[in-house]
C-alpha cells in the first residue's frame, strides 16, 4: 500500500463540508462538540467544547481539521485545494 501525502496544514470547514454532504455551520458544531474527531476549535489558545462558547461575541474561533484524520474517516486525500 502507498503511503498517502497529505497537503501541510488544515482543510477548510468549506472543504469538509462538501465532502460530508453539509453546511458548514454543521462542521463547525462537530468539531466543537466532539461529534466530528477530526479536528478542534480553539479561541485565544483554548480549545471550544460547547455551542454556547460558539457565539462570535467572545471572539473568533479558529478551527483545525487535520487532513489525516479526514482522510480515516472518509476516505478523502486533501491535496491544498478550496472550496
Amino acid at each position: 500500500m502507498e503511503d498517502v501525502i497529505f497537503a501541510p496544514g488544515s482543510v477548510p470547514v468549506a472543504v469538509a463540508a462538501r465532502i460530508y454532504g453539509k453546511d458548514a455551520t454543521w462542521v463547525r458544531a462537530g468539531l466543537i462538540t466532539g461529534y466530528l474527531q477530526i479536528g478542534t476549535a480553539t479561541r485565544n489558545g483554548n480549545v471550544i467544547t460547547t455551542i454556547s462558547q460558539m457565539s462570535s461575541k467572545y471572539g473568533r474561533i479558529n478551527y483545525y481539521i487535520s487532513p489525516k484524520k479526514l482522510y480515516e474517516e472518509t476516505g478523502y486525500i486533501w491535496k491544498g485545494e478550496r472550496q
